[in-house]
């Protein structure tokens, strides 16, 4: 599907969602763009509509599984989706000591059951469509747990995880599934980072890799290639190697 006629895309007010929203805005395209900031995502909706495209908001919590079955359903109603992007997440602190129980429980409200409220109500359309596609947002962190990030990492894992069976477990019933894995990326999520983010690019550049790789139906979106190549080799160390590789910053002398 390298030209989808509808894309629906959360998060999309800001950081890669925004970006992924206006490389996607063209004329005759129809985008149903998902957001908490009214302000930012109809400022996002006007640049879009500049572009040609056809675009509808909706100011909404990925969390709230209601309001978000109602919407997906709404849009399909609309016109059929094509393409479903996952996007919105979330991130507990910088440091492990920043994850209260009420973030933790947030981040996985957010990033994993965000992803299943978003695609679970339009895979039965799909199915009988025999078409569509699904693109879940993980992480690079999702290759192995980080003991400073432990709730995001363990989110976008179980994202990851969830992309590559439905991938097999759909593909038969016309539905592509890719896991989009980005390192670290300008937006408002690591700006308040304050450690070094090596091979840090911006959201337009990652929205161009992303794009690329659904268009060509890529079953794992990681990038930039140094860092994946980075967390695979670190995911596969024994933990005892790899836990010296990954202490704490507060702990490191």
């Amino acid at each position: 599907m390298q030209q989808p006629s509808h894309v629906l895309i959360t998060g999309a007010s800001s950081g890669i969602g925004a970006a992924l929203a206006r490389r996607y805005a063209e004329r005759g395209r129809r985008l149903s763009l998902g957001g908490r900031d009214p302000q930012r995502l109809e400022a996002v909706a006007v640049e879009c509509r500049s572009r040609g495209a056809t675009v509808a908001t909706a100011a909404l919590d990925v969390s709230d599984r209601a309001a978000m079955r109602a919407w997906v359903l709404a849009a399909d109603d609309a016109a059929a989706l094509d393409l479903v992007i996952a996007n919105a997440g979330m991130v507990a602190g910088t440091r492990a000591s920043d994850e209260t129980e009420e973030l933790v429980r947030k981040v996985f409200a957010v990033n994993l059951e965000g992803v299943l409220n978003t695609a679970l109500p339009v895979i039965e359309r799909m199915r009988l469509r025999r078409r569509g596609q699904l693109a879940l947002m993980s992480s690079l962190a999702g290759y192995r747990g980080f003991p400073d990030a432990p709730a995001y990492s363990a989110s976008k894992t179980a994202v990851r995880a969830l992309a590559e069976a439905w991938r097999g477990a759909l593909r038969p019933e016309g539905i592509r599934v890719s896991a989009i894995c980005p390192g670290f990326v300008t937006t408002p999520m690591t700006a308040h980072n304050d450690f070094r983010m090596p091979f840090l690019m911006n959201a337009e550049r990652a929205a161009e890799i992303v794009v690329r790789g659904l268009a060509r139906d890529r079953g794992r979106i990681s990038f930039p290639w140094p860092m994946t190549l980075g967390v695979w080799l670190i995911a596969a160390l024994p933990a005892r190697w790899s836990d010296r590789l990954l202490r704490p910053r507060r702990s490191r002398k």
